[in-house]
């Protein structure tokens, strides 16, 4: 590790990630939605420093930004995204993209190194217009339909305006080369306090949760407030109300130790304080890495629903509008991940599984893949004051770099 821990640069991390996080600052976070203004700018900004890594850059027609080495050996694939959330954090995505940056730098430039690492930053993980649009389309499993019908949740703006507004339109998405790439590694920071609060420094992620997102629909009668008796109302928003209640009363019966559950967004129709809601709707999400854990909570949502409807006040309708499949990382990878950070961080590190959804699992559909965890202060992400120690940003870059460059020698001893 000594040799690569020549050429790694540190501080030359610290700037590139505080660098994007002046694009779009707000507060001590940014605030970059996908396609707007600051994102489009981060998108240029790596894209004019692919070519310091040895890497030809080019943006596609969904706005993945994909950087390419002509050299020869082996080729690992690495990166995160670049936009955010609302008013969100600084390294969320950013940080492994800039760890991607900084591997190719160091063992693209290295003729004594066999084999390059090339970059990708993913448009859209945040789900502004749909669900890991960028990996999903690079692995071949998005649409032209899709696209079309793909539409920002907070503005409506759709997906083929917002790609015409930033001069995408017309480019050909670029898909994954069948064996091209020995696999996919992705950093990111924790997103809990499980490093932290254990004074730990790396995370070997074991597998990446499956998604899954639900619209439950309540349809009542929308009547006058203070004229409707209480017997006799067909109040969607109390249905609603009374749902969420019985959810978190059931679940913990049917759910796997690390299921989590969360209702992340309530509408009421009309929404006005002297009208008794006519319709209600909740956005509702269960996170899980096992499938028949999904399932027996679906069907249970489905049965909690027609045993509401049944009851005559409101009908109660459960639709699934997002499906995410979990994914194991790759044994081999997790390995090679631990042992560098045996030598660039004292052993202080562990396997874990991730409670958020990345990129990696959508890699992971096509070649081997692997993420590494950096801690988070206070467990904070998808807010302004999300951070992360410089010192401990630089060790998990110089651990990710080292793991870059074991994992290129382990392929070309293989060969």
């Amino acid at each position: 590790m000594r040799e690569i821990n020549d050429r790694f640069d540190g501080a030359r991390v610290l700037a590139d990630l505080n660098a994007l996080r002046a694009i779009g600052a707000y507060k001590t976070g940014v605030h970059k939605p996908t396609f707007s203004e600051p994102h489009l700018r981060s998108l240029g900004w790596l894209a004019e420093r692919l070519p310091e890594a040895g890497l030809a850059a080019a943006i596609d027609g969904i706005g993945n930004v994909l950087g390419t080495s002509a050299k020869a050996g082996p080729k690992l694939l690495a990166g995160s995204h670049l936009e955010s959330q609302n008013h969100a954090g600084w390294l969320d995505g950013p940080l492994g993209v800039i760890y991607a940056l900084e591997a190719a730098r160091v063992i693209n430039t290295d003729p004594a190194i066999n084999g390059a690492v090339e970059v990708a930053s993913w448009c859209d993980e945040e789900g502004h217009f749909g669900s890991f649009l960028g990996s999903r389309s690079f692995v071949g499993t998005v649409t032209e339909a899709d696209i079309d019908a793909a539409r920002d949740r907070s503005s409506g703006r759709t997906m083929r305006q917002a790609l015409s507004d930033a001069g995408f339109a017309g480019r050909p998405r670029l898909q994954a080369e069948p064996g091209r790439h020995i696999g996919y590694l992705e950093a990111h920071i924790e997103q809990g306090d499980a490093l932290e609060s254990s004074g730990l420094k790396i995370g070997v992620v074991t597998s990446i949760v499956g998604i899954w997102q639900y619209r439950i629909a309540f349809t009542g009668e929308q009547n006058h407030a203070g004229t409707t008796r209480m017997a006799v109302r067909k109040d969607a928003g109390l249905a609603l109300a009374r749902f969420c209640v019985a959810i978190d009363d059931s679940f913990p019966a049917l759910c796997g130790p690390r299921t989590v559950w969360t209702t992340g967004r309530i509408t009421l129709e009309p929404g006005a304080p002297s009208i008794i809601p006519g319709r209600a709707e909740m956005l509702f999400q269960i996170r899980d890495d096992n499938p028949e854990v999904i399932a027996r909570l679906e069907q249970h949502l489905q049965h909690m629903a027609a045993e509401a409807t049944a009851q005559g006040r409101c009908g109660v309708a459960v639709e699934r509008i997002r499906t995410g499949a979990p994914a194991k990382m790759t044994s081999a990878f997790q390995d090679a991940i631990e042992a560098a950070s045996a030598a660039g961080a004292e052993g202080k590190s562990v396997r874990m599984p991730s409670g958020a959804g990345h990129d990696a699992q959508i890699l992971a559909t096509i070649m081997p893949a692997a993420m590494l965890f950096v801690p988070s202060i206070g467990g904070i992400s998808h807010h302004w004051t999300e951070n992360t120690a410089d010192a401990d940003i630089i060790t998990g870059a110089a651990v990710f770099v080292e793991t870059c460059h074991r994992l290129l020698t382990q392929a070309v001893a293989a060969r």
